[in-house]
Formats: C-alpha cells, sequence, structure tokens
C-alpha cells in the first residue's frame, strides 16, 4: 500500500476514498489539496485528511501517489502543476468521469512520467457533494474502470487496482474510448435527461403546482439531476462526441414512442413497455445477486 496520497479534491469521490482507507491497519498519510480553503478545512475537521496543503512541492514531498477527484476540466491544470514537482516514482491516477480527455491531457502534461499516469473511473457517487458527503463505504461492491495506456507501467496498473479493491471495489480494464462510449449511454445520457426534464418544468409558470405534486416516480427519475453542476457540465463536453450519437438515438426512441401514442397503437406500446420492464428488471436482479 502506498505510505503518503496526495488527493487534488477532497469530496465525495477523493473524501470517501481516503475514509475507507482509514479504515487499514496500516493507512496511509494523506495530504488533501482543493482550490477552497473552507472544504480543506472541512475535511480536515471530518478526519478525511491528515493535513491540508496550498504549496504544491510541500504537498507533494515523499508522495508516492497522486489522485486526482476534481472535476475533469481542472485535470490538465493540476498536471502542469503537479509535473515538475513528481519524484521518479510517484503514480498518478484520477477519478473522471471521461477517459479520452484525461488520457490526452496526461500524454501532453506529463511527458516522460506519462508511463506513471493510470486513467481511472469509480462507478460509484451520489447527488450529493463536499467532504461532508463521504462515505467509507462508497465503493464496497462498486466497479472501477482503469484505462491504462499501452505505455503505461504494468507496476503502476497494479498498485492503483490494489488501492481501490483496498476500497471495496471490482476493478476493470477498458481502453478510454470503449469506457466513454459505455458511459455516454448508461450514465451520462441518463443525467443529461434528468436534467433536462427538471429545467422544463422549473421554467413553467405553475412550476410551483407542478413540484407540488411531483411523487415518488418524479424523485426516483430526477434524483441525478441534483448532482454537481460543473462536474457534469465537464463531462458532457469532454465526451460531447459520444453524447450527441447518444442523444440523436434517444431522441429517434422517443420519436418512435410519439407515433406510437398518436396512433392509439395499444398493441405496440405495449410490446414496447414489455420489452423495456424485463430488460430493466433483469438487470436489477442481476445487480442485486451480485450484492
Amino acid at each position: 500500500m502506498f505510505k503518503k496520497i496526495v488527493i487534488f479534491g477532497v469530496g465525495l469521490i477523493g473524501g470517501s476514498v481516503s475514509l475507507a482507507l482509514k479504515k487499514l491497519p496500516h493507512p496511509p498519510h494523506i495530504t488533501g489539496v482543493g482550490r477552497s480553503d473552507h472544504s480543506l478545512q472541512e475535511a480536515l475537521g471530518l478526519g478525511l485528511i491528515d493535513t491540508a496543503e496550498t504549496n504544491i512541492a510541500n504537498a507533494l514531498t515523499d508522495a508516492d501517489l497522486v489522485l486526482i477527484a476534481a472535476p475533469v476540466a481542472q485535470t490538465p491544470a493540476i498536471l502542469r502543476t503537479i509535473q515538475p514537482h513528481l519524484s521518479a516514482n510517484t503514480i498518478i491516477t484520477d477519478a473522471g468521469s471521461t477517459k479520452s480527455d484525461v488520457m490526452s491531457y496526461a500524454k501532453a502534461e506529463l511527458g516522460s512520467q506519462f508511463n506513471q499516469f493510470v486513467g481511472g473511473h469509480p462507478i460509484a457517487g451520489a447527488e450529493k457533494s463536499g467532504p461532508s458527503a463521504a462515505m467509507a463505504d462508497l465503493y464496497i461492491g462498486k466497479n472501477v474502470i482503469l484505462t491504462p495506456d499501452a505505455a503505461t507501467d504494468a507496476d503502476a496498473v497494479k498498485r492503483v487496482a490494489a488501492l481501490w479493491q483496498a476500497c471495496g471495489a471490482v476493478v476493470s480494464n477498458m481502453s478510454p474510448q470503449a469506457h466513454d462510449r459505455v458511459f455516454a449511454a448508461v450514465s451520462h445520457l441518463p443525467h443529461l435527461l434528468a436534467f433536462a426534464l427538471v429545467e422544463d418544468l422549473a421554467k413553467r409558470d405553475n412550476a410551483e403546482l407542478l413540484f407540488k405534486f411531483a411523487a415518488s416516480g418524479f424523485r426516483d427519475f430526477t434524483r441525478i439531476a441534483g448532482s454537481h453542476p460543473e462536474m457534469w457540465r465537464d463531462i458532457a463536453l469532454a465526451n460531447k462526441q459520444a453524447l450527441l450519437e447518444e442523444l440523436n438515438t434517444y431522441q429517434q426512441a422517443v420519436s418512435e414512442m410519439t407515433v406510437l401514442l398518436e396512433n392509439n397503437d395499444d398493441a405496440g406500446l405495449f410490446a414496447l413497455f414489455e420489452h423495456a420492464s424485463r430488460a430493466r428488471n433483469e438487470w436489477a436482479k442481476s445487480k442485486t445477486n451480485k450484492t
């Protein structure tokens, strides 16, 4: 296990890694770095980190791992800032929700130390953010995708995988491109749809009445619209092409449903709903059986 870990971003994702590692018999020393001194002090007070640091050189002294758990758009600037202070053996990883762009950033900014960068994405989260949202059990049984490059050091990949496994996660490897296509469909698109529905209702003249009578169906469908706006703006722009393709496909599906409804096609609607219901229930059952 690592002896000193530096975490950029000590909110839900980074803070939960820290809390999980603190349960180990010999936890690493964890230094937090962030844009807001208030967040760093909150993280200190909650016991998420051992030290808070604003001086990058001091933060990286003796660090054997850097975890970037900040919004994706901040990644190139963070990499550029840390690069002069990295030791030859420091491993760098991230927790961003898009990977093709992050791997490109790392190649551009880290130079000869790109082989020590391991792209990562924990498939876990919540609509809440900030240090107070961190949970020690957030990653138990959850998937983490690593996206190593052909040049990535095999030992670095192994050690980052061990870190996530120590947090309780199930680790898989995938190419950055395949990762971005998959998560455009099953993560990024649902978030955009939830944001769009809430925004549509919130802009209406009778928004207060609509929200007054919204119940569990609305709550369940729109829960993720309470997620971090900056993070999801960055994700949407970073995975723009794959997401546009998914939006087009979804719009086609909505158009097909519209036609069925306009034509009072009860058999067509039933077949669509039955197929979707069966697929969703089988997915939910498979997830339950794995936990």
